[in-house]
Parts: C-alpha cells; sequence; structure tokens
C-alpha cells in the first residue's frame, strides 16, 4: 500500500476508492455544452423559418415583373400582341372553369401567373380599382403601347405594386411593403 492510499483508508475507514466505471451522469460542463449548440441552432434557424412567407411573396412579385418584362419583349419581337394572364384561383379550378367556357379567348397568352392565396386588385388607368376573384389580364403591343394599369397584390400583412405603363409598355415595381 503507498502511504497516500494508507492515509487515505485511514482517514475514511469505511471508505473505498471511487473508479471512473462507477461514475455516472454528465458533468455540468457537458450539459451547457449542449445547451449552447441548441441554442446557436435555433438562433440560426428561426429567423429562416419566420420569414418563410415574406420570401415566397417576394418571389411570386418577382415572378409577375419577369413574366410582364417577358411578354412586352415577346410583343416587340414576333410584332404581335402578346397577353400575361394572372390568375388567382388553384391551377385545378381554373382550368375545370376555363373548359366549361363556351369561347376561347382569341389573345395570345404567352405567360401565365397563379397566385394561389395572393389578394389581387387591378387599378386601371382611370383610377377605378377591380378586386380580381378569378383572373386577368396584361397585353401589350408591338408598337411598345400596353392595355396598362396597376396590379396591387396583398397578401396576410404583405402588399406589393406592379405598374405598366399604357403608352410605352414599361413595368416597374413598386416594392414589397410590410404591415399592412
Amino acid at each position: 500500500m503507498t502511504p497516500i492510499l494508507a492515509c487515505r483508508t485511514a482517514a475514511l475507514p469505511n471508505s473505498r476508492p471511487v473508479s471512473p466505471k462507477k461514475q455516472r451522469g454528465f458533468t455540468l460542463l457537458e450539459i451547457i455544452l449542449v445547451l449552447a449548440i441548441i441554442a446557436t441552432a435555433s438562433i440560426m434557424v428561426v429567423p429562416n423559418l419566420g420569414g418563410f412567407e415574406a420570401r415566397t411573396f417576394g418571389s411570386q412579385l418577382r415572378q409577375a415583373q419577369s413574366l410582364l418584362n417577358y411578354a412586352r419583349r415577346t410583343a416587340v419581337i414576333s410584332g404581335q400582341a402578346s397577353t400575361v394572364s394572372f390568375n388567382v384561383l388553384p391551377a385545378d379550378e381554373m382550368a375545370r372553369l376555363d373548359s366549361e367556357e363556351e369561347y376561347a379567348t382569341l389573345s395570345n397568352i404567352v405567360a401565365q401567373w397563379n397566385g394561389t392565396g395572393v389578394n389581387l386588385r387591378f387599378r386601371d388607368s382611370t383610377d377605378r380599382e377591380i378586386e380580381i376573384k378569378r383572373k386577368t389580364e396584361v397585353t401589350f403591343y408591338p408598337e411598345g403601347g400596353s392595355t396598362g394599369g396597376t396590379l396591387l397584390f396583398a397578401q396576410e400583412d404583405q402588399a406589393g405594386v406592379i405598374d405598366v405603363d399604357p403608352f410605352t409598355g414599361s413595368v416597374s415595381s413598386g416594392g414589397l411593403e410590410r404591415g399592412l
């Protein structure tokens, strides 16, 4: 017996030395480390989940603006009128309603925007505002003009505006607004 072990056993006659195999549970340091990792991961993940609707709405606005610009270029290049159709009903319901119509539209639809869950209003050049329940169309002409107007998009507390100039056909975005 070594002198150190003899001193321990002499001081505590009924105590046995503790071996590392008998220790159970986590140390305070291990628990704090795991909590710090969880906190860091939640800080990185939670803001991304909260802004999902805003990113989706923003991408729908960018898509609508891109389709309008595409139709404008197509009209000028092809020499024929080009139309963008904006649908606010689900695609399957739009297909059912279109198949029930007795006449086909004569317009040259080159692009279609589907915005289920987005409220869409259209303001024409006379400032008359219409809430779109089903679909609306914006047509561009080869000479550079268009049917024009302002598309007002809204979803929950977000809103966005896209202006189409009736004389030049230019498309401009009023951007994404929050808190409406």
